[in-house]
């Protein structure tokens, strides 16, 4: 499956060291007004090389889009982009083209497939999600126009950790730091912990906390697709991610009903819940209130150290690997996680359409 999405479709191609990434975007609503620097920011967010943090793979990351867009509005038509590679360097992945890395996919891909592009793993590749950041920034576009927003922010890198909710944050100081992380001091822990690793040739794993204001009661389905089932399945689709919990998650399950309840109250806005351990979803379907998640990363598998494997011949080896990598996943993911959630919410919005008469 390269294809996202029921009415608001994408369906990506490309590879890492291939000659671009790129995707066809179908179900788009005609005349928008798309605003191309928002879209590019939200690229620049995701892009290799923007910290002492990350990769230092230099791309530029540039859009082009090739249909679907007349006079800066979208025409009903299918949108097609492309992002081209312009700082490939395969030779580093010479000596692992018969090589299985550790925790990567190049085993799977070769037995599913019989073949693979060892070339920085090349579907496999994190780079793919470039795709996902144009759709999703579009899609928030759409979302923006209906007074919801989508917000993402590092929350936990190895075992520093934000211990505040969200609602004591001001999200606004996400972009603050390098790290991505609102609150200046426990990002300042986060860069020193990256830090850390990248200097033992090393990496390190953590949390993304997703966060959507002003979904209406009503998105979602009760049985097959419920919406929070729906974001799951998008965030667990990341590169990377090991874990999905939205609202109260698996702390919720150290409470007992009466205190895990959210106790509907009538208030001057109409019918709210006075806490929201539900998340904002409730029987598959939004209730009014935040939706709000957590995505939890693996470390990156590729280590610049040396690791035992077995090659292609079953034989066992050590391997050094070289090449340009991140130490950790977390400050460039947190746009893709914005861009998934967005592309499951306007879907969801074109769905409720379909619902009503």
């Amino acid at each position: 499956m390269n294809t996202f999405g029921k009415i608001f479709r994408l369906t990506s191609f490309g590879e890492s060291h291939g000659k671009g990434i790129g995707g066809i975007i179908d179900g788009c609503p005609a005349g928008l007004e798309l605003n191309i620097d928002l879209i590019q920011n939200d690229l620049s967010r995701r892009k290799p090389g923007q910290s002492k943090i990350t990769t230092q793979r230099k791309e530029s990351d540039q859009v082009e889009f090739l249909s679907g867009v007349f006079e800066g509005k979208t025409q009903g038509t299918p949108i097609a982009f492309a992002i081209w590679n312009k700082d490939q360097h395969s030779n580093d992945y010479n000596d692992l083209k018969n090589v299985y890395r550790p925790s990567h996919a190049d085993y799977t891909y070769t037995k599913k497939y019989g073949t693979r592009d060892h070339r920085g793993g090349g579907r496999s590749s994190a780079r793919e999600t470039i795709a996902r950041v144009v759709a999703g920034a579009i899609a928030k576009q759409i979302l923006a126009s209906q007074g919801i927003s989508v917000q993402a922010f590092v929350s936990q890198v190895g075992e520093i950790q934000l211990n505040k909710p969200y609602t004591e944050l001001d999200l606004s100081k996400t972009e603050d730091n390098i790290v991505r992380c609102p609150d200046a001091e426990t990002a300042a822990k986060m860069i020193t912990r990256i830090e850390a690793a990248a200097k033992d040739r090393d990496t390190v794993g953590g949390v993304i906390t997703g966060v959507a204001t002003g979904v209406p009661a009503g998105w979602g389905e009760p049985v097959f697709n419920k919406l929070h089932a729906d974001l799951g399945f998008a965030m667990l689709g990341i590169n990377a991610v090991k874990g999905f919990e939205y609202g109260s998650g698996f702390e919720g399950t150290k409470l007992s009903g009466s205190q895990h309840n959210d106790v509907f109250i009538n208030t001057s806005e109409g019918i709210r819940t006075k806490t929201n351990n539900s998340g904002g979803i409730q029987g598959g379907i939004s209730n009014g209130e935040d939706i709000y998640f957590r995505v939890a990363f693996k470390p990156i598998a590729t280590l610049l150290k040396e690791q035992h494997t077995v090659d292609r011949e079953n034989k066992e080896i050590i391997i050094n690997p070289k090449g340009r990598h991140d130490p950790c996943v977390l400050p460039r993911a947190v746009p893709i996680v914005e861009a998934m959630a967005a592309l499951v919410l306007v879907d969801h919005f074109l769905l409720s359409k379909l619902n009503t008469i």
